[in-house]
């Protein structure tokens, strides 16, 4: 019997690259899908085992020619991060959910038996009156990143029940750990801890009070995981560790790990900032018995450790 083949979109990247290797130990024959200029560091240790495709996600013709002869697609891609995706809706709508009905097209015309959406549990919900917030929570975004991932949960499950295309998607709340660009403008974890050991100041919008679920990257793939491996009536799960930590206490764990207290300046907060956010992971336990293994310390330690091996002052 032929090994299954996964194609990866995005699969260069921080989550990509980690699903990638754990796909590879399981066997799948696996290939990744990136744009043009992309940094593959992150799977230098993997090139000769894997596929490389480069394109644009939003040329149909590019992702036509990635989903062929593919039995699973991951979909990692997004072109807006949350706190710029206001300054233009309109090209948020055009390249991520117009580049995904154009995936979906070319999955369905490819026979793809399923498609795992990598959406966001911390942007969906919006201010929730329910902490921490189940899967059946009222959705109301405050930033176009958010109302652009529910889109496309929702395209799925249209492409679902017009043409049987299978589908998980997976609300992840906060990822951090190894591969985490320290140098970007998203993912505090690391961009903290990036700052510290360069000793520069880490900026803070708020009082430090904004609370958020972070998950360690390990437990993310043993998601991505559960989600190709097995099938299940429900089709939308939350992701997360389902502790909250504001962003002060992530800064002491950061402090209380690499021995160096933090330069912390704060300024005036944001409008797309949810003040809690905070996600119920009942449902991911109960079917796929799945529960995080990695706590914020350790998670944190293994990141620091990471970061002062691959950018060395």
């Amino acid at each position: 019997m032929p090994k299954q083949r996964c194609l990866i979109l995005g699969g260069c990247g921080f989550i990509g690259s980690h699903l990638a290797d754990s796909l590879l130990n399981s066997g799948y024959d696996v290939r990744l899908f990136d744009k043009q200029n992309v940094d593959t560091r992150n799977i230098e240790h993997i090139l000769p085992q894997i596929e490389l495709h480069r394109g644009d996600f939003t040329n149909t013709a590019d992702i036509t020619a990635a989903v062929e002869n593919v039995t699973y697609v991951v979909h990692l891609v997004g072109t807006t991060l949350p706190s710029r995706s206001n300054d233009n809706p309109r090209y948020d709508l055009e390249s991520n959910v117009g580049g995904t009905l154009s995936l979906l097209d070319a999955a369905v015309e490819a026979g793809v038996h399923k498609v795992i959406f990598s959406s966001s549990g911390g942007t969906v919900y919006g201010v929730s009156e329910r902490i921490p917030i189940p899967e059946s929570a009222p959705t109301q975004p405050l930033c176009a990143y958010g109302i652009s991932k529910l889109a496309i949960e929702k395209y799925l499950a249209l492409y679902h029940h017009l043409h049987g295309l299978d589908y998980t998607c997976l609300r992840i709340a906060n990822p951090y750990g190894e591969r985490q660009n320290p140098l970007a403008a998203q993912g505090a974890a690391a961009v903290f801890l990036g700052r510290v050991q360069r000793g520069e100041p880490i900026h803070i919008w708020g009082d430090g009070q904004v609370t958020r679920d972070y998950i360690y990257v390990a437990d993310v793939i043993r998601a991505f995981d559960q989600a190709l491996h097995s099938s299940a009536s429900e089709h939308v799960f939350n992701v997360g560790s389902g502790q909250g930590v504001s962003l002060n206490q992530l800064l002491q764990v950061i402090e209380d790990v690499t021995g160096i207290t933090p330069d912390v300046r704060y300024q005036a907060g944001r409008k797309l900032d949810v003040p809690v956010s905070v996600l119920d992971i009942s449902q991911m336990r109960q079917t796929f018995d799945w529960i995080p293994q990695v706590d914020l310390a350790a998670g944190i330690a293994r990141t620091w450790r990471w970061i002062q091996e691959t950018y060395p002052n």
